[in-house]
């Protein structure tokens, strides 16, 4: 005589919301761990922008770098922690990659050229989109003043003359601003502006 087994329907029911919630959960661990590989390349990238611009302040400093260094750490400190709270690997330094020459450019290199007096110390230099052969403008000199303008990222240098007014110490345009940019940037965050002699 066979006996035959019967399942409730209770266990039944107990038994698919098992199987549910094993398949579900097996969704959600690979959902989260897809986003936490997003989140890791987000947190290193940004590790990596922050490591930077403390070693840019610290190797050109001006008057308010020991407080932008201070606030920067305290922001790197604290993707660190989240990098190894989410259990990412540290971020390896990428390497940069070689500007072109800056003879190529038509720049001359900073520590080639004759030295001139520093102004505007702590200034930013950006692109006024005029066309034309390399130039400036100007909110602090002359027409005719001679300025020359270090991107202190890249070393890459240019000398120009001031050709009118502007609302900064020195305003580069599209020509002049081509010989010290870094790819794919409008904006020198560290630059040495001098008037030459």
């Amino acid at each position: 005589m066979s006996r035959r087994r019967t399942v409730s329907r209770r266990r039944r029911g107990v038994l698919f919301a098992c199987a549910a919630a094993v398949v579900c959960g097996g969704v959600a661990v690979t959902v989260q761990t897809s986003q936490a590989a997003v989140d890791c390349a987000g947190l290193a990238s940004r590790l990596r922008e922050t490591q930077d611009l403390i070693a840019a302040q610290r190797a050109h400093p001006v008057a308010n770098s020991a407080a932008v260094i201070a606030n920067r750490q305290a922001v790197a400190d604290l993707l660190g922690q989240q990098l190894a709270q989410g259990g990412c690997a540290a971020p390896q330094a990428a390497p940069r990659s070689a500007p072109p020459s800056a003879a190529a450019q038509g720049a001359v290199p900073a520590a080639a050229a004759a030295g001139g007096e520093v102004v505007c110390a702590g200034s930013t230099v950006t692109l006024s989109g005029e066309a034309g052969a390399p130039a400036a403008s100007s909110d602090r000199f002359p027409v005719g003043t001679r300025l020359r303008v270090t991107n202190l990222d890249n070393g890459r240098s240019t000398s120009v003359a001031v050709t009118g007014p502007s609302g900064s110490c020195a305003l580069l345009n599209d020509a002049a601003f081509d010989r010290i940019r870094e790819p794919g940037r409008n904006l020198v965050r560290h630059a040495r502006i001098e008037r030459l002699r």
